[in-house]
């Protein structure tokens, strides 16, 4: 009886550590996240696929390395690029290689995917030609760039808040949501 009661202070004791604070967007121009994603996948005259687990992502100005794990965590495979290019290494020790990956994850999933634009649009940042859709507080609510579309939620209200969820789309073709747990400032 004792030990139930002690272990369930101990879960209302962790219930009422608060949780770390988010950074400001304008900070995050080097950033880290973690995250749940879930991919959907239409390939033309087939059954969608789907997929989900967790990444990692470090984004500095010329390089990401972003690592896939399966719902529970292990490891599947590892991108990193760079200037010099792109690599992927899956858990089985296969390595491929590309000039730019956007190309590199093609090969790989079948659809090209907006690897070099991801960190600008996961911040609400649009590029040339794109139309960006603000809510009161002032965030990006909805992006439209090259035939993509981005939606975004917050977990609070703050109006420098970064997303606590996006939905990156090319509608009947691909779909990645999105739900980040964490994003760090790179030092």
């Amino acid at each position: 009886m004792r030990t139930l009661a002690l272990a369930g202070l101990i879960v209302a004791g962790c219930a009422l550590v608060p949780s770390q604070p988010q950074p400001q967007r304008a900070q995050l121009a080097e950033f880290a996240l973690d995250a749940r994603f879930a991919l959907r996948v239409t390939p033309p005259d087939r059954s969608p696929e789907t997929s989900s687990g967790r990444l990692a992502w470090e984004h500095r100005r010329d390089s990401d390395r972003i690592l896939v794990a399966n719902p529970l965590g292990v490891g599947i495979a590892e991108i990193d690029s760079g200037p010099d290019g792109a690599r992927l290494r899956t858990a089985d020790g296969r390595t491929r290689e590309s000039p730019d990956p956007d190309a590199l994850l093609e090969e790989v999933t079948g659809q090209r995917l907006p690897v070099r634009r991801l960190p600008q649009w996961l911040l609400g940042q649009g590029g040339d030609g794109s139309r960006l859709t603000h809510d009161g507080e002032g965030r990006a609510m909805r992006l439209e760039e090259a035939g993509w579309l981005v939606d975004f939620s917050y977990g609070d209200g703050a109006p420098d808040a970064p997303p606590s969820a996006v939905v990156l789309s090319r509608p009947g073709e691909i779909e990645l949501r999105l739900r980040i747990e964490d994003w760090r400032v790179l030092p």
